[in-house]
């Protein structure tokens, strides 16, 4: 039985980027902290995509960026220079090589790849068990996400952002790597908010998403003829060599996941809440909220006072409210906002920087009737 002062459950976007704070910090140099992950993370098998305005903390990591958006439903289509922001691509392998390599240059964090059996918490210690070992610490972080987590409750809708994805090469030119298709919902909607998402990596070479806002997967071969159809539609291609593929869901829920945290157990990243419930982007999010965490176990603040919750949780709600209660319609809503705002408005409120103002107009632009009667109902 070994014992570490902080242990760190799951090797993605929160753990490996609270592990690299925490090794940049000198307040960590004389302390033990373990970072355990089921997985060798060698493998490429996600990536992350952020908007931002000129050059950021992940720069060198970024494989791919544009500054052309495509929009398109079955009443609209736009293309849009979206300056002064760029839309950016970091791929799951290069993240994991950085941060795993930053780490184990640190003498005070060690990186085992053990896969969590259970978890055993007393008013001293935590204690957690893999297969073959056992370890104590006295905080954890845990980033390993369950739907049970947030579907024990009532209060607070609980949707699915899932998505298949393929990374294609074709014979033939077909993409424009200048532009992504940020959102396509002219394909069928089929009683819910439904649309693809492109991202060429160059002419030949693109990374084709189906995606869902929704309480329930599919069955694997619906994604992959959705696909399928959409390819052979959309780019006139018949034949195309699939080089990767990922799958995802991530949580769309204003739940509080405080609710979860312990005395000596915080959940994070996804587990912990944060990703942005109404688009499901997480790793700007997430590089946001490490430097509060920090702070917090520096300063000896009780983890579970994090509070997270501003203005734009309250307009996520009524959002996803909105979305639960008439999926099939989802879809009306960003065709509204893309009509009537430019890009650059919707990526400022989405990175919940706009002040007062700015959220009346965008919420002037979203569909009014949904949006009020959501609103009432919160409210009485």
């Amino acid at each position: 039985m070994e014992k570490y002062d902080y242990i760190i459950i799951g090797a993605g976007a929160s753990g490996l980027l609270l592990a690299s704070a925490m090794a940049k910090d000198s307040f960590f140099d004389s302390k033990r902290i373990l970072l355990l992950d089921k997985n060798a993370k060698k493998t490429n098998d996600r990536t992350w995509c952020y908007w931002e305005k000129g050059p950021g903390q992940f720069d060198a990591l970024v494989s791919n960026e544009w500054k052309t958006v495509h929009f398109e439903s079955k009443k609209l289509s736009q293309r849009t220079q979206i300056a002064p922001y760029t839309y950016k691509m970091i791929k799951g392998i290069d993240f994991y090589s950085h941060y795993l390599n930053e780490i184990n240059l640190s003498s005070s964090i060690t990186f085992l790849q053990e896969e969590v059996m259970d978890i055993e918490e007393n008013h001293k210690l935590v204690t957690i068990r893999t297969k073959n070992n056992t370890y104590t610490s006295s905080y954890v972080f845990n980033s390993i996400f369950d739907y049970a987590m947030a579907k024990n409750q009532q209060h607070y809708p609980v949707l699915q952002q899932h998505f298949m994805g393929w990374v294609i090469q074709t014979k033939n030119p077909v993409f424009d790597p200048k532009e992504i298709t940020y959102m396509d919902f002219s394909i069928p909607q089929k009683g819910n908010t439904r649309f693809m998402y492109v991202l060429p990596y160059s002419s030949q070479m693109a990374l084709i998403e189906y995606t869902l806002f929704s309480e329930h997967l599919l069955d694997k071969p619906e994604y992959e003829e959705e696909l399928k159809t959409y390819i052979k539609k959309r780019f006139q291609c018949h034949s195309y060599e699939i080089t990767e593929k990922e799958f995802g869901s991530i949580p769309m829920t204003t739940y509080d996941f405080r609710e979860n945290h312990t005395k000596r157990i915080r959940y994070i990243g996804t587990a912990g809440g944060w990703a942005k419930p109404s688009t499901g982007y997480t790793l700007m999010s997430t590089a946001k909220k490490i430097p509060l965490l920090i702070d917090h176990i520096k300063n000896n603040t009780p983890l579970k006072k994090l509070n997270l919750k501003n203005k734009f949780w309250y307009y996520d709600l009524l959002f996803l409210d909105v979305l639960y209660k008439d999926n099939a319609n989802g879809y009306k809503v960003f065709e509204s906002l893309f009509n009537k705002l430019k890009p650059q408005k919707v990526f400022k409120f989405l990175d919940e920087e706009t002040n007062l103002i700015e959220d009346l107009n965008f919420i002037a632009a979203c569909p009014k009737l949904p949006f009020i009667k959501a609103f009432f109902k919160r409210l009485f």
